[in-house]
């Protein structure tokens, strides 16, 4: 039974992580704006007539509308459970990109990409990442949600070349087209191997027992969920001290993801997207390790640890950058690393809610925090696109990122995780009496 509910769990991880593959698309929007930046360049008919600040529009909105849309799907799948939420996510996903495909117009770009496929990205995320918690024990909470998330940000090591391809041999239309009805089948295909456990579910290890020098004595361990509604954990300051750490740590990743085929489209020319793939790679890394390592030296110390990081990453890109012909290894490097760190904030930031305030409303709470994620990308990708238009440099823009970061390295040392020094408690006793 153990090894049957054990499989079971590894199914709805890999479909979750399968679904984030797909929906990762949103990482690959610097190949999009290329495309769209020629085409506004070279003019004629047919051809994008955007203002050039406005290219990186669709995406921001996407950011914003992806955030505030994870409440309403969020609740969707404390309610209705995962497989409809994912579906339903699906659906939106292939509608944005197929209304894309017929338009090159700025607002049908902005509804399309920017609120469409917001929404569809915002349900199936959504409900990828809770099911595959439930399955497993709380010490697991940060490993699982890592896998499930890296495949969010490992999408684009795929996406990137094959949107490249497709926009070399179809046209942008035409690739957009694909992805549309490509997207809506493969999630909601995949929606269907979602599943909760059964009611009274508690994963193996979710109660441990050691023995003592004893025999006839056991150290008996159980964690209890504490559950908090979403209307009392908006009360709380540690909410909204989460909520701006995830604005800062969000925004300055998703500030640079937006941009980096632009900035390596010097050193590495039409083989720009390599620096978007390998980028992925490290966004997804980041998931996975920084998931597993909270869970051993807990929370507030791993997003300390990256948030100090990304602020060096950020301020040391500044020279590079202003360099114009950077080379091209140092950038891919340099975009590799900056994924990393961003990606660790989507591991640690669900495992932080879960913590805090449990599994049971676990889709509208983490919801809610999801916001900052939304927002710190719309603010900070427009403002950096922006501030690229008028004076041709990242500079300020990474400046600011890096001082937002420091600030927030030290704000991590405020959080209390009760949830946290239990474990660290029980981890404690445990040593003292196990034989």
């Amino acid at each position: 039974m153990a090894t049957k509910t054990k499989s079971r769990g590894v199914v709805v991880t890999m479909a979750g992580t399968g679904i984030n593959l797909a929906l990762g698309v949103l990482y690959t929007w610097s190949i999009f704006k290329g495309a769209i930046r020629q085409s506004i360049e070279t003019g004629g008919s047919g051809a994008f007539n955007w203002e050039m600040a406005s290219l990186n529009d669709p995406y921001a909105v996407c950011c914003l509308v992806f955030a505030l849309s994870m409440i309403a799907a969020g609740k969707c799948q404390d309610i209705y459970g995962p497989r409809i939420t994912a579906i339903i996510g699906g659906l939106f996903v292939g509608l944005g990109f197929i209304w894309i495909s017929q338009s090159t117009a700025y607002l049908s770009w902005v509804l399309g990409f920017g609120v469409l496929v917001g929404i569809g990205i915002a349900f199936g995320y959504s409900s990828a990442t809770p099911p595959a918690m439930k399955w497993f024990a709380p010490n697991k909470t940060g490993l699982i949600a890592g896998i499930v998330v890296s495949g969010f940000g490992l999408a684009s090591v795929y996406i990137a070349p094959l949107a490249t391809y497709l926009l070399d041999t179809w046209g942008l239309q035409s690739a957009m087209l694909f992805f549309g009805i490509a997207f809506m089948v493969v999630v909601s295909s995949l929606a269907l191997l979602l599943i909760n456990p059964p009611a009274g579910y508690k994963p193996a290890g979710f109660v441990c027992r050691r023995r003592t020098t004893d025999a006839h004595q056991k150290a008996r361990v159980e964690f209890i969920e504490k559950e908090v509604p979403p209307q009392e954990m908006i009360k709380t300051p540690a909410f909204w001290l989460l909520w701006f750490l995830y604005f800062i740590g969000a925004g300055a990743g998703l500030m640079v993801i937006g941009s980096v085929a632009g900035m390596a489209k010097s050193s590495l020319g039409t083989n720009a997207f390599i620096a978007v793939a390998i980028l992925a790679i490290g966004n997804a890394a980041g998931r996975v390790v920084a998931g597993s390592l909270s869970d051993k030296i807990g929370r507030a110390k791993t997003l300390a640890g990256i948030f100090v990081f990304q602020a060096a990453l950020m301020f040391l890109a500044i020279p590079i950058t202003k360099a114009g012909g950077a080379d091209a290894v140092i950038l891919v490097i340099l975009a590799t690393l900056i994924g990393f760190n961003y990606g660790a904030n989507l591991a640690l930031f669900p495992s932080f809610a879960k913590d805090l305030w449990g599994i049971k409303n676990f889709g509208v709470n983490y919801g809610l925090l999801f916001t900052a994620w939304g927002i710190g990308g719309f603010v900070m990708s427009k403002a950096s696109q922006v501030i690229m238009t008028q004076t041709n440099t990242f500079a300020t823009a990474f400046q600011t990122a890096g001082i937002l970061l420091l600030t927030g390295a030290c704000l991590t040392f405020a959080i209390k995780n009760e949830k946290e020094a239990k474990r660290k408690e029980i981890k404690k006793h445990l040593a003292t009496v196990t034989a």
